[in-house]
């Protein structure tokens, strides 16, 4: 028996003629690993599909979720916009406001949308938001100047309720929605605000070298007449990229209950922890069939893991990316040769600290652990999460 301190999730996706994650020029985004290049997808793409997916195992559709939204427009149009129209507010009143609650909100450059911050912010912060928002509009309702220092004031460190959100809801379970629960959030204008993220997404990265190609094509115009010219309306050129990618997942057991729950981390074992494990269940989910990606339309990148293997303990996590530092062939196969090696290595050394569970289209078996199909497997984390114990 041990303690589920942390689930480390490692998965193998595949995926032909595609373009998952694109840099500032448009190409697929790379780094070099072990001498080789090879075909990144970066976290912030894996997360934000994860979080926006539309399926049974949507992290919204879980009982007890709250939403949020990122944008550095939420005082414009989920705060001040809901009280356009309002009996007695002018115009000048609401832009007053407005521009105090941009300043309050993101800092000394928000009064500009470029100088904002894309902001998180779950709907219990915005709604607290908006009434600070109607009860000032109410009391000044037709003097912008009034309206303005008390939106100023609301603000103020020392007089007011400061920016930080966690004070402004104390004691409000997830303020920041469960985004900002499970990947963290970041308030470069006020550090108080912040949340540590309690799922760590590394980038996925091709176990082989790069697989890429320049895919031209041409667009031709229907309504082109037989006596005009016979070329093309439009040529282009994109790139396409192939590749068998391994991710990997951290879940920070005590910092997710934490998040989640409201409690210390050290008191996670004591907390409730059902929200927790069902958003383990549907993360596991998430992550094996939610496909990231560009250019849906015509790549269709859509695609399940091969593989997938969950670890549950209480030590220091650990990437499984050095089994490909030295590039892979292209093939799951070997992929899973590798991984297994690196397993066995590690647990030569280190010895087997976790408890193991996988799923594979392949066959195959890893050190010290039961297969599963996903559904099982999925419902094995949240389990460890649920128990307390594996």
């Amino acid at each position: 028996m041990t303690t589920p301190r942390f689930l480390q999730i490692h998965s193998l996706h595949s995926y032909p003629a595609a373009l998952l994650n694109r840099d500032d020029s448009g190409l697929a985004k790379r780094m070099t690993f072990g001498g080789a290049t090879r075909t990144r997808i970066s976290s912030q793409c894996l997360k934000r599909h994860w979080r926006t997916a539309e399926d049974e195992f949507a992290i919204h559709g879980i009982a007890g979720s709250t939403a949020a939204v990122r944008s550095r427009n939420i005082v414009e149009r989920k705060v001040i916009a809901p009280l356009k129209g309002a009996d007695g507010i002018t115009d000048e009143v609401l832009t007053a406001v407005e521009a105090a609650f941009n300043i309050g909100v993101y800092g000394s450059s928000g009064n500009t949308e470029r100088g904002r911050q894309p902001l998180l912010l779950g709907e219990p912060e915005v709604e607290h938001l908006r009434q600070r928002a109607a009860a000032v509009c109410a009391e000044h309702p037709a003097d912008a100047k009034a309206a303005g220092d008390a939106a100023t004031a609301l603000f103020n460190a020392r007089r007011g309720e400061g920016n930080n959100f966690r004070a402004m809801l104390d004691g409000c379970r997830l303020p920041a929605g469960l985004e900002g629960a499970l990947f963290g959030r970041m308030v470069t204008s006020d550090p108080g605000a912040n949340i540590e993220a309690a799922i760590h997404v590394a980038h996925a990265f091709t176990v082989h070298r790069e697989e890429s190609e320049s895919d031209y094509f041409s667009v031709v115009d229907d309504l082109q007449r037989d006596d005009e010219d016979a070329g093309a309306a439009h040529i282009g050129d994109t790139e396409l990229t192939a590749g068998l990618f391994y991710g990997y997942v951290v879940v920070d057991v005590p910092g997710l209950v934490s998040n989640l729950e409201g409690c210390n981390s050290a008191d996670w074992l004591d907390a409730d922890r059902e929200l927790a494990a069902k958003v383990v269940e549907h993360l596991a989910h998430l992550i094996a069939t939610v496909s990231p990606g560009a250019k849906l339309g015509s790549t269709a990148p859509y695609g399940r893991a091969r593989f997938m293997l969950i670890e549950a303990g209480s030590s220091q996590p650990y990437s499984l990316a050095d089994a490909f530092r030295r590039p892979s062939a292209a093939q799951v196969d070997a992929a899973l040769k590798a991984l297994t090696d690196e397993m066995e290595g590690q647990d030569a050394c280190y010895g087997v600290k976790g408890i193991r569970r996988f799923m594979s289209m392949n066959g195959g078996g890893i050190p010290g652990a039961e297969r599963l199909d996903l559904d099982g497997l999925a419902l094995w984390a949240s389990d460890a999460i649920r128990n307390g114990t594996v």
